[in-house]
Protein backbone atom coordinates (compact mmCIF):
# COMPACT_ATOMS: atom_id res chain seq x y z
CA UNK A 1 0.00 0.00 0.00
CA UNK A 2 1.40 3.58 -0.97
CA UNK A 3 -0.27 6.18 1.32
CA UNK A 4 0.95 8.81 -0.43
CA UNK A 5 -1.16 7.61 -3.49
CA UNK A 6 -4.45 8.32 -1.64
CA UNK A 7 -5.98 11.96 -2.43
CA UNK A 8 -7.17 12.32 1.04
CA UNK A 9 -3.44 11.89 2.47
CA UNK A 10 -2.29 15.06 0.41
CA UNK A 11 -3.62 17.29 2.57
CA UNK A 12 -0.79 16.20 5.11
CA UNK A 13 1.60 17.78 3.17
CA UNK A 14 -0.02 21.20 1.64
CA UNK A 15 1.29 24.23 3.07
CA UNK A 16 4.94 23.26 4.19
CA UNK A 17 8.24 24.44 3.07
CA UNK A 18 9.63 22.14 0.80
CA UNK A 19 11.99 20.47 3.33
CA UNK A 20 9.14 19.46 5.88
CA UNK A 21 7.25 18.55 2.74
CA UNK A 22 9.83 16.09 1.99
CA UNK A 23 9.85 14.75 5.72
CA UNK A 24 6.32 14.60 5.40
CA UNK A 25 6.55 12.40 2.31
CA UNK A 26 9.49 10.00 4.10
CA UNK A 27 6.83 9.44 6.90
CA UNK A 28 4.52 8.06 4.84
CA UNK A 29 6.81 6.21 2.82
CA UNK A 30 7.99 4.31 5.48
CA UNK A 31 4.28 3.61 7.06
CA UNK A 32 3.81 2.03 3.52
CA UNK A 33 6.56 -0.20 3.53
CA UNK A 34 5.04 -1.51 6.89
CA UNK A 35 1.58 -1.75 5.39
CA UNK A 36 2.90 -3.70 2.56
CA UNK A 37 5.13 -6.14 4.66
CA UNK A 38 1.99 -7.43 6.60
CA UNK A 39 -0.46 -7.79 3.55
CA UNK A 40 -2.25 -10.25 4.89
CA UNK A 41 -2.67 -12.30 1.42
CA UNK A 42 1.30 -12.03 0.89
CA UNK A 43 1.74 -13.18 4.52
CA UNK A 44 -0.43 -16.51 4.10
CA UNK A 45 1.60 -17.51 0.76
CA UNK A 46 4.92 -16.43 2.34
CA UNK A 47 4.27 -19.51 4.52
CA UNK A 48 2.16 -22.01 2.34
CA UNK A 49 3.62 -23.87 -0.66
CA UNK A 50 1.18 -26.26 -2.63
CA UNK A 51 2.18 -28.86 -5.11
CA UNK A 52 -0.47 -29.68 -7.46
CA UNK A 53 1.27 -32.73 -8.59
CA UNK A 54 1.72 -34.19 -5.38
CA UNK A 55 -1.07 -32.62 -3.83
CA UNK A 56 1.12 -31.76 -0.77
CA UNK A 57 0.50 -28.70 1.01
CA UNK A 58 3.13 -27.18 3.28
CA UNK A 59 2.58 -24.63 6.38
CA UNK A 60 6.16 -23.92 7.28
CA UNK A 61 7.21 -27.02 9.01
CA UNK A 62 4.58 -28.97 8.57
CA UNK A 63 3.47 -31.07 5.43
CA UNK A 64 -0.40 -32.40 4.60
CA UNK A 65 -1.32 -35.02 2.02
CA UNK A 66 -4.74 -33.41 0.45
CA UNK A 67 -5.04 -36.65 -1.31
CA UNK A 68 -5.82 -38.65 2.52
CA UNK A 69 -8.55 -35.78 3.67
CA UNK A 70 -11.73 -36.23 1.84
CA UNK A 71 -12.79 -32.50 2.36
CA UNK A 72 -10.55 -29.39 2.98
CA UNK A 73 -12.77 -26.47 4.47
CA UNK A 74 -11.33 -22.72 4.85
CA UNK A 75 -13.21 -21.26 8.73
CA UNK A 76 -11.96 -18.05 10.44
CA UNK A 77 -12.07 -14.25 11.30
CA UNK A 78 -11.23 -10.72 11.58
CA UNK A 79 -10.12 -7.60 9.78
CA UNK A 80 -8.09 -9.82 7.38
CA UNK A 81 -9.92 -13.21 7.50
CA UNK A 82 -11.14 -11.92 3.27
CA UNK A 83 -7.54 -11.44 1.56
CA UNK A 84 -5.86 -14.58 3.81
CA UNK A 85 -9.25 -16.76 2.63
CA UNK A 86 -8.71 -15.30 -0.83
CA UNK A 87 -5.14 -16.19 -0.92
CA UNK A 88 -6.21 -19.58 0.32
CA UNK A 89 -8.80 -20.24 -2.29
CA UNK A 90 -6.50 -18.80 -4.78
CA UNK A 91 -3.48 -21.25 -3.90
CA UNK A 92 -5.73 -24.47 -3.44
CA UNK A 93 -8.56 -23.72 -5.95
CA UNK A 94 -10.80 -26.37 -6.27
CA UNK A 95 -9.53 -28.09 -3.24
CA UNK A 96 -11.85 -26.54 -0.56
CA UNK A 97 -14.77 -27.77 -0.25
CA UNK A 98 -16.49 -25.13 1.95
CA UNK A 99 -16.02 -22.82 4.15
CA UNK A 100 -17.16 -19.55 6.17
CA UNK A 101 -15.62 -16.33 7.35
CA UNK A 102 -16.16 -13.24 9.26
CA UNK A 103 -15.06 -10.27 8.51
CA UNK A 104 -15.57 -6.63 9.61
CA UNK A 105 -17.94 -4.44 7.98
CA UNK A 106 -16.55 -2.87 4.30
CA UNK A 107 -13.21 -4.88 4.94
CA UNK A 108 -13.76 -7.50 1.81
CA UNK A 109 -10.61 -6.50 -0.17
CA UNK A 110 -8.75 -9.55 -1.32
CA UNK A 111 -12.23 -11.39 -0.43
CA UNK A 112 -12.05 -14.70 -2.45
CA UNK A 113 -14.03 -14.49 -5.96
CA UNK A 114 -15.57 -17.34 -7.13
CA UNK A 115 -14.89 -19.67 -4.51
CA UNK A 116 -17.26 -21.77 -2.14
CA UNK A 117 -16.70 -19.78 0.94
CA UNK A 118 -18.83 -17.76 2.87
CA UNK A 119 -18.58 -14.26 4.03
CA UNK A 120 -20.13 -12.61 6.71
CA UNK A 121 -19.87 -8.99 7.55
CA UNK A 122 -20.40 -8.03 10.81
CA UNK A 123 -19.82 -5.68 14.02
CA UNK A 124 -16.44 -4.61 15.46
CA UNK A 125 -15.79 -3.57 18.04
CA UNK A 126 -19.37 -4.23 19.35
CA UNK A 127 -20.47 -7.65 18.39
CA UNK A 128 -24.09 -7.69 16.94
CA UNK A 129 -26.63 -10.42 15.05
CA UNK A 130 -24.56 -10.59 12.06
CA UNK A 131 -21.40 -11.98 13.95
CA UNK A 132 -23.31 -14.54 15.61
CA UNK A 133 -25.08 -15.77 12.46
CA UNK A 134 -21.98 -16.34 10.83
CA UNK A 135 -20.39 -17.62 13.96
CA UNK A 136 -23.29 -20.63 13.95
CA UNK A 137 -22.39 -20.90 10.18
CA UNK A 138 -19.15 -22.12 10.74
CA UNK A 139 -20.02 -23.98 14.11
CA UNK A 140 -22.19 -26.11 11.57
CA UNK A 141 -19.29 -26.83 9.02
CA UNK A 142 -17.31 -28.05 12.07
CA UNK A 143 -19.95 -29.94 13.68
CA UNK A 144 -20.04 -31.94 10.81
CA UNK A 145 -15.85 -32.80 10.33
CA UNK A 146 -14.89 -35.90 10.61
CA UNK A 147 -10.91 -37.73 11.49
CA UNK A 148 -10.41 -37.08 7.24
CA UNK A 149 -11.57 -33.71 6.83
CA UNK A 150 -8.56 -30.69 7.27
CA UNK A 151 -9.55 -27.35 8.12
CA UNK A 152 -7.69 -24.25 7.89
CA UNK A 153 -8.87 -21.32 10.41
CA UNK A 154 -7.65 -17.72 8.89
CA UNK A 155 -7.67 -15.90 11.99
CA UNK A 156 -6.61 -11.72 12.66
CA UNK A 157 -7.14 -8.93 14.70
CA UNK A 158 -10.83 -8.53 15.71
CA UNK A 159 -11.87 -11.75 15.44
CA UNK A 160 -12.34 -12.05 19.15
CA UNK A 161 -15.58 -9.75 18.51
CA UNK A 162 -16.33 -10.91 14.61
CA UNK A 163 -16.05 -14.48 16.24
CA UNK A 164 -18.80 -15.18 19.02
CA UNK A 165 -21.14 -17.88 19.77
CA UNK A 166 -22.30 -16.79 23.38
CA UNK A 167 -23.18 -19.63 26.11
CA UNK A 168 -26.16 -20.77 26.63
CA UNK A 169 -28.21 -18.25 28.74
CA UNK A 170 -25.92 -15.26 28.15
CA UNK A 171 -27.57 -12.87 25.41
CA UNK A 172 -26.31 -10.93 22.33
CA UNK A 173 -26.93 -7.85 24.16
CA UNK A 174 -25.52 -8.70 27.17
CA UNK A 175 -22.29 -9.25 25.54
CA UNK A 176 -22.21 -5.92 23.92
CA UNK A 177 -23.20 -3.99 27.19
CA UNK A 178 -19.99 -5.88 28.82
CA UNK A 179 -17.98 -5.03 26.02
CA UNK A 180 -18.98 -1.27 26.09
CA UNK A 181 -18.39 -1.11 29.62
CA UNK A 182 -14.88 -3.17 29.37
CA UNK A 183 -13.86 -0.51 26.26
CA UNK A 184 -14.54 2.44 28.54
CA UNK A 185 -12.43 1.20 31.52
CA UNK A 186 -9.42 1.23 29.56
CA UNK A 187 -8.97 -2.47 29.88
CA UNK A 188 -6.13 -4.32 28.08
CA UNK A 189 -6.70 -6.71 24.99
CA UNK A 190 -5.50 -9.53 27.45
CA UNK A 191 -8.21 -8.37 29.93
CA UNK A 192 -10.96 -8.10 27.50
CA UNK A 193 -10.52 -11.56 25.89
CA UNK A 194 -10.07 -13.24 29.12
CA UNK A 195 -13.35 -12.14 30.12
CA UNK A 196 -15.16 -13.02 26.61
CA UNK A 197 -13.59 -16.55 26.45
CA UNK A 198 -14.74 -17.61 29.91
CA UNK A 199 -18.28 -16.40 28.45
CA UNK A 200 -18.08 -18.33 24.71
CA UNK A 201 -18.89 -21.45 23.03
CA UNK A 202 -15.98 -20.61 20.34
CA UNK A 203 -12.72 -18.66 22.25
CA UNK A 204 -10.61 -20.27 24.26
CA UNK A 205 -9.65 -23.16 22.34
CA UNK A 206 -13.23 -24.20 22.05
CA UNK A 207 -13.28 -23.98 18.04
CA UNK A 208 -10.63 -26.17 18.15
CA UNK A 209 -12.74 -28.84 20.26
CA UNK A 210 -15.65 -28.38 17.70
CA UNK A 211 -13.40 -29.08 15.09
CA UNK A 212 -12.40 -32.28 16.85
CA UNK A 213 -11.12 -34.95 15.17
CA UNK A 214 -10.33 -33.41 12.02
CA UNK A 215 -6.92 -31.88 11.81
CA UNK A 216 -6.93 -28.58 12.11
CA UNK A 217 -4.28 -25.45 10.75
CA UNK A 218 -4.80 -21.80 12.39
CA UNK A 219 -2.85 -19.45 10.25
CA UNK A 220 -2.76 -16.23 12.87
CA UNK A 221 -1.86 -12.39 11.79
CA UNK A 222 -1.17 -11.26 15.67
CA UNK A 223 -2.76 -7.96 16.75
CA UNK A 224 -1.46 -8.50 19.99
CA UNK A 225 2.21 -7.64 21.69
CA UNK A 226 3.97 -10.37 21.60
CA UNK A 227 2.20 -12.47 19.57
CA UNK A 228 0.75 -14.50 22.19
CA UNK A 229 -1.19 -17.54 20.78
CA UNK A 230 -3.93 -17.72 23.45
CA UNK A 231 -4.83 -14.12 22.94
CA UNK A 232 -4.78 -13.38 19.69
CA UNK A 233 -8.49 -13.09 18.61
CA UNK A 234 -9.37 -14.37 22.08
CA UNK A 235 -7.40 -17.98 21.38
CA UNK A 236 -9.92 -19.45 19.32
CA UNK A 237 -8.28 -22.54 18.47
CA UNK A 238 -5.62 -22.06 21.33
CA UNK A 239 -5.39 -24.18 24.84
CA UNK A 240 -5.81 -21.74 26.98
CA UNK A 241 -4.28 -20.70 29.85
CA UNK A 242 -6.38 -18.35 31.56
CA UNK A 243 -9.10 -19.13 34.19
CA UNK A 244 -12.53 -18.41 35.40
CA UNK A 245 -11.20 -16.78 38.42
CA UNK A 246 -8.58 -14.59 36.17
CA UNK A 247 -11.84 -13.48 33.87
CA UNK A 248 -14.33 -12.70 37.49
CA UNK A 249 -10.78 -10.75 39.06
CA UNK A 250 -10.78 -8.77 35.62
CA UNK A 251 -13.83 -7.46 36.37
CA UNK A 252 -13.69 -6.76 40.02
CA UNK A 253 -10.24 -4.83 38.90
CA UNK A 254 -12.83 -2.12 36.85
CA UNK A 255 -15.50 -2.60 39.83
CA UNK A 256 -17.73 -4.00 37.52
CA UNK A 257 -19.06 -6.41 40.02
CA UNK A 258 -20.60 -4.03 42.41
CA UNK A 259 -23.64 -2.99 42.07
CA UNK A 260 -23.93 0.78 40.71
CA UNK A 261 -25.79 2.70 43.49
CA UNK A 262 -27.13 -0.46 45.00
CA UNK A 263 -29.68 -0.69 41.99
CA UNK A 264 -28.10 -2.98 39.92
CA UNK A 265 -24.61 -4.42 38.71
CA UNK A 266 -23.01 -2.42 36.59
CA UNK A 267 -22.64 -5.74 33.52
CA UNK A 268 -25.79 -8.10 33.09
CA UNK A 269 -26.31 -10.27 35.79
CA UNK A 270 -26.39 -13.00 33.52
CA UNK A 271 -22.61 -12.82 32.88
CA UNK A 272 -21.75 -12.59 36.64
CA UNK A 273 -23.90 -15.61 37.31
CA UNK A 274 -22.09 -18.18 34.74
CA UNK A 275 -18.31 -16.87 35.17
CA UNK A 276 -19.41 -17.16 39.12
CA UNK A 277 -20.14 -20.62 38.47
CA UNK A 278 -17.09 -20.88 36.42
CA UNK A 279 -15.25 -20.09 39.44
CA UNK A 280 -16.95 -22.80 41.82
CA UNK A 281 -16.01 -25.37 39.49
CA UNK A 282 -19.80 -25.93 38.53
CA UNK A 283 -19.34 -26.09 34.84
CA UNK A 284 -16.18 -27.17 32.96
CA UNK A 285 -12.79 -24.86 31.95
CA UNK A 286 -11.93 -23.90 28.63
CA UNK A 287 -9.25 -26.36 26.82
CA UNK A 288 -6.33 -26.51 28.28
CA UNK A 289 -2.79 -27.18 26.91
CA UNK A 290 -2.93 -30.99 28.02
CA UNK A 291 -5.94 -31.82 26.29
CA UNK A 292 -5.78 -34.63 23.43
CA UNK A 293 -7.83 -32.52 21.38
CA UNK A 294 -4.93 -30.34 20.44
CA UNK A 295 -3.02 -33.51 19.46
CA UNK A 296 -3.04 -32.86 15.14
CA UNK A 297 -3.62 -28.56 16.09
CA UNK A 298 -1.19 -26.40 14.63
CA UNK A 299 -0.99 -22.75 15.24
CA UNK A 300 0.94 -20.75 13.11
CA UNK A 301 1.70 -16.92 13.35
CA UNK A 302 2.01 -15.51 9.70
CA UNK A 303 2.65 -11.84 10.35
CA UNK A 304 3.01 -9.63 13.30
CA UNK A 305 4.17 -6.08 14.29
CA UNK A 306 7.66 -6.49 14.73
CA UNK A 307 7.38 -7.47 10.98
CA UNK A 308 5.80 -4.29 10.01
CA UNK A 309 8.51 -2.43 12.32
CA UNK A 310 11.10 -3.60 11.03
CA UNK A 311 9.99 -3.10 7.29
CA UNK A 312 9.43 0.18 8.25
CA UNK A 313 13.03 0.43 9.38
CA UNK A 314 14.68 -0.55 6.85
CA UNK A 315 12.70 1.55 4.06
CA UNK A 316 14.12 4.36 6.70
CA UNK A 317 17.09 3.10 6.07
CA UNK A 318 17.73 3.92 2.55
CA UNK A 319 15.85 6.99 2.85
CA UNK A 320 18.89 7.68 4.49
CA UNK A 321 17.98 7.73 8.45
CA UNK A 322 19.51 6.49 11.40
CA UNK A 323 16.93 4.06 12.73
CA UNK A 324 15.85 2.53 16.00
CA UNK A 325 13.15 -0.10 16.86
CA UNK A 326 12.76 1.01 20.13
CA UNK A 327 10.12 -1.93 21.32
CA UNK A 328 7.42 -3.73 19.61
CA UNK A 329 6.18 -4.44 23.22
CA UNK A 330 4.66 -0.45 24.02
CA UNK A 331 1.40 -0.39 26.03
CA UNK A 332 0.23 1.54 28.38
CA UNK A 333 -2.05 5.28 28.48
CA UNK A 334 -1.72 6.73 24.92
CA UNK A 335 -0.81 10.12 25.98
CA UNK A 336 1.83 8.83 28.70
CA UNK A 337 3.62 6.83 26.03
CA UNK A 338 3.45 9.84 23.70
CA UNK A 339 5.36 11.63 26.64
CA UNK A 340 7.95 9.15 27.28
CA UNK A 341 8.78 8.81 23.23
CA UNK A 342 8.66 12.66 22.87
CA UNK A 343 11.24 12.75 25.54
CA UNK A 344 13.61 10.25 23.70
CA UNK A 345 13.10 12.10 20.26
CA UNK A 346 14.03 15.34 22.13
CA UNK A 347 17.30 13.42 23.27
CA UNK A 348 18.15 12.82 19.87
CA UNK A 349 17.31 16.34 18.74
CA UNK A 350 19.30 17.87 21.11
CA UNK A 351 22.39 15.11 21.83
CA UNK A 352 22.40 12.34 18.80
CA UNK A 353 21.49 9.55 21.36
CA UNK A 354 20.81 7.05 21.48
CA UNK A 355 20.94 7.69 17.58
CA UNK A 356 22.27 10.78 15.70
CA UNK A 357 20.53 12.89 13.12
CA UNK A 358 18.87 12.30 10.69
CA UNK A 359 16.70 9.56 12.94
CA UNK A 360 13.99 7.57 12.35
CA UNK A 361 12.50 6.37 15.97
CA UNK A 362 9.98 3.28 15.95
CA UNK A 363 7.61 1.91 18.69
CA UNK A 364 4.98 -0.68 18.06
CA UNK A 365 2.36 -2.30 20.45
CA UNK A 366 -0.95 -1.66 21.51
CA UNK A 367 -1.60 1.54 23.95
CA UNK A 368 -5.32 1.89 25.57
CA UNK A 369 -7.11 5.35 26.45
CA UNK A 370 -9.22 5.83 29.72
CA UNK A 371 -12.23 7.69 28.58
CA UNK A 372 -12.48 10.95 30.92
CA UNK A 373 -14.39 12.83 28.53
CA UNK A 374 -17.22 13.03 26.10
CA UNK A 375 -15.21 13.24 22.34
CA UNK A 376 -14.44 11.03 19.54
CA UNK A 377 -10.88 9.71 18.87
CA UNK A 378 -8.96 6.49 19.06
CA UNK A 379 -5.54 5.19 21.06
CA UNK A 380 -3.10 6.63 18.08
CA UNK A 381 -5.13 9.84 17.78
CA UNK A 382 -4.76 10.54 21.10
CA UNK A 383 -0.94 9.68 21.06
CA UNK A 384 -0.49 12.49 18.61
CA UNK A 385 -2.62 15.01 20.15
CA UNK A 386 -0.20 14.41 23.18
CA UNK A 387 2.95 14.09 21.18
CA UNK A 388 1.85 17.26 19.35
CA UNK A 389 1.84 19.21 23.05
CA UNK A 390 5.09 17.52 24.51
CA UNK A 391 7.08 18.68 20.84
CA UNK A 392 5.43 22.18 20.84
CA UNK A 393 7.92 24.65 19.59
CA UNK A 394 10.50 21.85 18.44
CA UNK A 395 11.96 22.44 15.22
CA UNK A 396 12.73 19.56 12.63
CA UNK A 397 10.45 16.82 14.47
CA UNK A 398 7.41 15.01 13.24
CA UNK A 399 5.43 12.02 14.72
CA UNK A 400 3.04 9.80 12.94
CA UNK A 401 1.02 7.25 15.37
CA UNK A 402 -0.46 4.58 12.70
CA UNK A 403 -3.67 2.01 13.15
CA UNK A 404 -2.07 -0.28 11.27
CA UNK A 405 -5.81 -1.70 10.19
CA UNK A 406 -6.68 1.81 8.81
CA UNK A 407 -9.50 2.16 12.00
CA UNK A 408 -8.49 3.89 15.06
CA UNK A 409 -10.88 3.44 17.67
CA UNK A 410 -14.50 4.49 16.52
CA UNK A 411 -13.37 6.64 13.87
CA UNK A 412 -12.67 6.96 10.18
CA UNK A 413 -8.68 7.79 10.77
CA UNK A 414 -6.09 5.63 10.89
CA UNK A 415 -4.16 8.15 13.25
CA UNK A 416 -2.92 11.71 13.16
CA UNK A 417 0.81 13.40 11.72
CA UNK A 418 1.86 15.90 14.10
CA UNK A 419 4.91 18.57 14.29
CA UNK A 420 6.29 20.68 16.67
CA UNK A 421 4.13 23.52 15.20
CA UNK A 422 0.56 21.88 14.89
CA UNK A 423 -0.23 23.08 18.82
CA UNK A 424 0.57 27.13 17.85
CA UNK A 425 -1.19 26.45 14.48
CA UNK A 426 -4.35 24.98 15.84
CA UNK A 427 -4.56 27.98 18.24
CA UNK A 428 -4.43 30.61 15.39
CA UNK A 429 -7.79 28.91 14.45
CA UNK A 430 -9.20 28.68 17.79
CA UNK A 431 -8.22 25.26 19.14
CA UNK A 432 -7.06 24.46 22.47
CA UNK A 433 -5.06 21.24 22.74
CA UNK A 434 -4.75 20.87 25.93
CA UNK A 435 -8.83 20.88 25.78
CA UNK A 436 -9.39 18.59 23.31
CA UNK A 437 -7.12 16.00 25.18
CA UNK A 438 -9.22 16.46 28.33
CA UNK A 439 -12.24 15.50 26.52
CA UNK A 440 -10.50 12.57 25.03
CA UNK A 441 -11.52 14.54 21.50
CA UNK A 442 -8.67 14.17 19.43
CA UNK A 443 -10.60 13.39 16.18
CA UNK A 444 -11.98 16.52 15.64
CA UNK A 445 -9.09 18.44 17.14
CA UNK A 446 -6.95 16.74 14.04
CA UNK A 447 -10.08 17.08 11.57
CA UNK A 448 -9.89 21.05 11.95
CA UNK A 449 -6.59 20.99 12.31
CA UNK A 450 -6.09 18.71 8.79
CA UNK A 451 -4.06 16.67 10.60
CA UNK A 452 -5.88 13.37 10.48
CA UNK A 453 -4.71 10.25 8.54
CA UNK A 454 -7.16 8.22 6.40
CA UNK A 455 -5.94 5.48 4.92
CA UNK A 456 -9.59 3.46 4.16
CA UNK A 457 -9.57 -0.18 5.57
CA UNK A 458 -5.80 -1.87 4.98
CA UNK A 459 -7.31 -5.38 5.20
CA UNK A 460 -4.43 -6.05 7.85
CA UNK A 461 -4.04 -5.54 11.43
CA UNK A 462 -1.00 -5.82 13.76
CA UNK A 463 -1.09 -3.57 16.42
CA UNK A 464 0.36 0.06 16.18
CA UNK A 465 3.14 1.98 14.93
CA UNK A 466 4.26 5.27 16.26
CA UNK A 467 7.38 6.78 13.80
CA UNK A 468 9.44 9.94 14.76
CA UNK A 469 11.62 11.37 12.46
CA UNK A 470 14.35 14.06 13.61
CA UNK A 471 16.45 15.90 11.59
Amino acid sequence: MNLLEKTEIQQLLEGHTPQNRKRREDALLIMSAALTAVDPAQAVLNRLAYNPASAVLTVGEYAYDLNYYKRVFVIGAGKAAAPMAGALAQLLGERVTDGAINVKYAHLGGAPVGSKIAITEAGHPILDMNGVAGTKRIAKLLKATTPEDLVIAVMSGGGSALLELPVEGVTLEDMQALTAQLLKTGATINQLNTIRKHLSQVKGGNLARMAYPATLVSLILSDVVGSPLDVIASGATVPDTSTFAQAWNALEQFGLTAEDKGFKPLVPEQILKHLQLGVSGAIPETPKPTDSLFANTRNIIVGDNRVAAQAAAQKAGELGYNTLVLSTFVEGEAREVARVLAGVAKEIASYDSPIPKPACLLAGGETTVTIRGDGKGGRNQELALAAALALEGLENVLCLPLATDGSDGPTDAAGALVDGHSVSKARAIGLDALTYLAQNDSYHFFQRSTELLKTEPTNTNVNDLTLFLVW
